[in-house]
C-alpha cells in the first residue's frame, strides 16, 4: 500500500497550500483502489462519478483511441470535471498495475460542505489553474488566428493572380477550391457553443423544443428530433435566447447526429440581438 506524504500531495497543484492536518483529513475521505493492466477509469463523452489520484503505477489519457498523455505518481486524474460536472472529454485506462485514491463526485461534495476550510484552498488552487489553462489557451488561440489571417490574405492574393491569368480548366478548379477556402474561413461561419449560463433552444412549427448545439451569424445548429428535416429541406422556428425569441428560417445544410440549418438573412433588430448573444457568449471564453 502506497501512503503519499504531505509534501508529496502538496506538489499536486490542487492541493497546493494544505496544510498537513487538511491533507490527512481529505485523504481520508477517499478510498484505496487496487487496479490491473488495461483497467477503465472512464470514457470519452461519460458524465464524471469519481475524483482519482494516481498513487503508483501509470495511466494513458487518449482520444480517439490514441495515447494523448501519460500520467505518473502522482497525478489527480478528472479534477475538472468532478467537480464541475463536465463530461470527460479523453478515455483514462491503466497501462501498468496501479493503486488510486478514488472519491465519488456526490461524496466530494459532502465533504466539502462539512469542511469549509479545506474546500476553500482547493477551490481556489482550482480557480487559479483553469484561469491559467484559459490564459494558455488564449495565446494559443491568438496564434491561430494569425497563422490563419496571414492564409486568408494569401489566398486572396493568389486567387487575384489566377483570375488575371487566361482561364485553363486547371486555373478554374484552382479558383473556385480558393473562393470556397476563403468564403469557409470567414469568421461568420464560426459557430459557438451556448454556454448553461446563457442557454439557447429552437421552438419547432410542431411546438416541439430543441436544444441549440452551436451558432453563428448564418448557421445554426440544433439537437436533432423525430422528424427531422432532410438535407436540402427548408426550416424554420424560432430561436429562444436569454430575455429574447428571433424567428429564424434557411435551408437544411446536413442532417446526421445534429443539422446544421444555413439561415436566411435577419431583419436589422433580429441582427443586433443575434451579435449580442454571440458576444456575451464568446466573453466567458476571453479573460480580461
Amino acid at each position: 500500500m502506497t501512503t503519499p506524504s504531505p509534501s508529496e500531495l502538496r506538489a499536486i497543484p490542487l492541493l497546493k497550500g494544505l496544510t498537513d492536518g487538511h491533507l490527512t483529513d481529505l485523504v481520508a475521505a477517499f478510498e484505496r483502489v487496487e487496479l490491473g493492466v488495461g483497467s477503465v477509469l472512464f470514457e470519452a463523452g461519460t458524465p464524471p462519478t469519481h475524483l482519482y489520484v494516481l498513487l503508483r503505477g501509470e495511466v494513458a489519457l487518449e482520444e480517439r483511441g490514441e495515447p494523448r498523455f501519460v500520467l505518473a505518481p502522482i497525478a489527480p486524474i478528472g479534477e475538472l470535471g468532478s467537480v464541475t460536472g463536465l463530461e470527460r472529454n479523453t478515455r483514462a485506462v491503466t497501462t501498468q498495475a496501479s493503486e488510486v485514491l478514488r472519491i465519488g463526485t456526490a461524496a466530494l461534495a459532502q465533504f466539502f460542505e462539512k469542511n469549509g476550510d479545506i474546500a476553500f484552498p482547493f477551490y481556489h488552487n482550482l480557480l487559479g489553474i483553469v484561469a491559467d489553462k484559459v490564459r494558455r489557451d488564449t495565446h494559443r488561440m491568438e496564434e491561430m488566428r494569425d497563422n490563419l489571417v496571414r492564409t486568408q490574405k494569401a489566398m486572396k492574393k493568389l486567387r487575384d493572380v489566377v483570375l488575371e491569368a487566361e482561364e485553363t480548366p486547371l486555373s478554374k478548379a484552382v479558383c473556385e477550391t480558393l473562393e470556397d477556402l476563403i468564403e469557409h474561413n470567414r469568421r461568420a461561419h464560426y459557430l459557438v457553443e451556448p454556454a448553461p449560463t446563457l442557454p439557447a433552444t429552437v421552438r419547432l412549427d410542431d411546438g416541439t423544443t430543441v436544444a441549440v448545439r452551436a451558432l453563428s451569424n448564418d448557421l445554426l445548429r440544433i439537437a436533432r428530433s423525430a422528424g427531422a428535416p432532410a438535407k436540402g429541406a427548408d426550416w424554420s422556428g424560432v430561436l429562444v435566447l436569454p430575455g429574447r425569441e428571433i424567428p429564424v428560417s434557411g435551408r437544411v445544410e446536413s442532417a446526421d447526429e445534429t443539422v446544421l440549418v444555413k439561415l436566411d438573412l435577419l431583419i436589422d433588430d433580429y441582427t443586433a440581438a443575434l451579435a449580442d448573444y454571440l458576444t456575451r457568449v464568446q466573453m466567458l471564453d476571453f479573460v480580461v
